[in-house]
């Protein structure tokens, strides 16, 4: 890098060799694990199978992917968050595809709006435990980014062999007519159409929604006509009992009745065409400018072997509008990448894990290497400082993890990591700009929460196919728990042979390692989108356009400081 381009906004000297072999050996790795991710999600969006599309199709309705489709804008894309939502999960009822409702942000009439669909494919739309909380994550996201809301319902309530999972918790299924209620109140439209069922408290949805709009054959009901014969002896068919005219004429529920899907979407569109526009936020933004170099290279730049080195400041020179990227701080805890750029014209900053090794001065003049991904005392401080100036300067802030965690050991602990760590989580914490995180590599520890982890409120939280997530690595974490048994056993009089510490090990890596895989925090809703690392710059321009339509930013203040 030049001394010019280090020291100011100028286009990054990219030192990339897309011939060398290991370039073309990093390239394949990632294009196993994006073609792996794309495969699976391929299949989790068939829903419930091939025959229960059909018998979807045979009511005269759509599938839920199917209606988005013909919701959105022509030639335009749904951005689907949390289809890994329950992977690996319910297989003893099944499993549950995607939880058995698609959400995500998409245009209507132009419009960025946030869609809740129920898949009836999956278990009728019924609601497992992973279903309201992704239900929850979608409102949330329409709640602090003030995202206009369509809900396309089709569901028949509850999954009852797990109640006591889904009813009563306060991130559970009530929670989301509360947010129904806080979303109306803070003026955040909601527009609801039943397209099947929509039964006991499920039928709560629609109700707090803005505008209600029902097909023909659909039923809207406190309790279905079974459990009304069940309970007080009555017999009533679906329609008489909650069907779309008899809440069209006769309760006055329904603000619309739609003679199937087609129609029903089409006056969804219109109403939306309808809508006025908000103040937007105060979010600097100029016209874009594309990277001066081919997002796919960061397939090949990306190293996913933690003992080797990479320089992130070539995945950010892919990412960043023109590749400028105004470093600041640029000698000063240099494993720690702070700065400046802009991506899709917004104004951004920049905290990111540098990767390579560098050689530093410590303040008795002595020199010594810090290791690519480690927080240091200095690299702390410096990020500290930087995240409260752009919250100053009202910058929203962009992370990039691959963080082993803070450094350890007596020389760490004597230049005060503790206090310089805990100076970082407080600036994340008080953070009042928008936050979006993106796990390229490992995000271990402290560092996850220091580089605003899912605890630390990002608005959007996306992660690579090469993403770790834990405490720490499985080979760390096994090599731990194998020596504290180890030691347990001895104490107990009995010696394991090199063979037998080998299976232990094996086998407690294999575990922590599936639970560090990105498809696992993504099935628990610890993580957005799994995202094609060359989509990286796309994603953040989609969070950074949903974050700009709430212009509403708190004051900004940290409390007390280690200092």
């Amino acid at each position: 890098m030049t001394e010019k381009s280090k020291h100011a906004s100028s286009a990054f000297d990219s030192n990339v060799k897309p011939d060398s072999p290991r370039f073309e050996r990093n390239q394949q790795a990632m294009a196993e694990l994006v073609a792996q991710v794309r495969n699976q999600e391929e299949v989790i969006q068939q829903g419930g199978g091939e025959k229960a599309i059909e018998a979807q199709h045979k009511k005269g309705r759509m599938t839920a992917r199917e209606r988005i489709a013909q919701l959105i804008d022509a030639g335009t894309e749904f951005f689907e968050l949390g289809s890994f939502a329950a992977w690996g999960m319910y297989g003893e009822w099944g499993g549950a595809p995607s939880a058995g409702v698609v959400t995500g942000l998409a245009l209507v009439q132009g419009r960025l709006v946030m869609l809740i669909v129920n898949d009836a494919t999956v278990k009728a739309g019924a609601f497992f435990p992973m279903t309201a909380k992704k239900v929850i994550r979608a409102q949330n996201l329409a709640i602090d980014n003030h995202i206009p809301t369509i809900y396309l319902v089709d569901s028949a309530g509850v999954f009852l062999p797990l109640q006591e999972d889904v009813f009563p918790d306060t991130d559970d299924f009530g929670r989301i007519f509360r947010n129904n209620a806080v979303m109306s109140s803070m003026g955040i439209p909601q527009i609801a159409a039943i397209m099947g069922m929509s039964v006991a408290g499920g039928a709560y949805l629609p109700l707090m929604c803005d505008h209600i709009l029902m097909t023909e054959g659909s039923g809207l009901f406190i309790a279905g006509p079974a459990l009304v014969q069940s309970a007080i002896g009555a017999k009533y068919s679906a329609e008489e009992l909650g069907g779309a005219q008899m809440h069209s004429q006769i309760s006055g529920t329904v603000d619309f009745r739609e003679p199937d899907d087609e129609a029903c979407l089409t006056r969804i569109r219109l109403l939306v065409d309808k809508m006025g526009n908000r103040q937007l936020g105060v979010f600097d933004r100029k016209k874009p400018v594309e990277p001066l170099y081919p997002a796919e290279e960061i397939y090949g730049i990306f190293d996913g072997d933690p003992g080797r080195q990479y320089d992130m400041k070539e995945i950010i020179a892919r990412l960043v509008d023109g590749s400028q990227f105004g470093e600041y701080k640029a000698e000063y805890g240099e494993t720690v990448l702070c700065g400046y750029a802009r991506i899709g014209g917004f104004a951004v900053g920049l905290v990111a894990n540098q990767k390579t090794h560098v050689q530093q001065v410590d303040h008795a003049g002595n020199k010594r290497i810090e290791f690519g991904g480690v927080i240091y005392t200095e690299s702390a401080e410096k990020a500290a400082r930087f995240i409260m100036d752009c919250n100053q300067n009202l910058v929203p802030l962009v992370f990039l993890h691959d963080v082993n965690g803070f450094m350890v050991g007596r020389d760490a602990e004597w230049s005060g990591i503790l206090r310089a760590g805990a100076k970082m989580v407080n600036a994340v914490s008080n953070s009042v700009v928008p936050k979006i995180t993106v796990i390229v590599g490992g995000s271990f520890g402290a560092g996850h929460y220091a580089m605003c982890g899912k605890a630390y409120d990002p608005r959007f939280l996306f992660a690579w196919p090469s993403a770790r997530y834990a405490v720490m690595s499985g080979a760390s974490a096994a090599g731990t728990l194998v020596e504290i048994k180890v030691k347990q056993l001895e104490r107990g009089g009995k010696k394991l042979s090199e063979e037998d510490k080998k299976k232990l090990f094996d086998e407690v890596k294999a575990t922590y390692d599936e639970q560090t895989d990105p498809r696992y925090g993504a099935a628990r809703l610890w993580i957005d989108k799994i995202i094609d690392p060359a989509e990286t710059r796309e994603a953040i321009i989609m969070a950074l356009e949903a974050a700009a339509l709430n212009p509403e930013v708190p004051k900004f203040s940290v409390g007390v400081l280690q200092t």
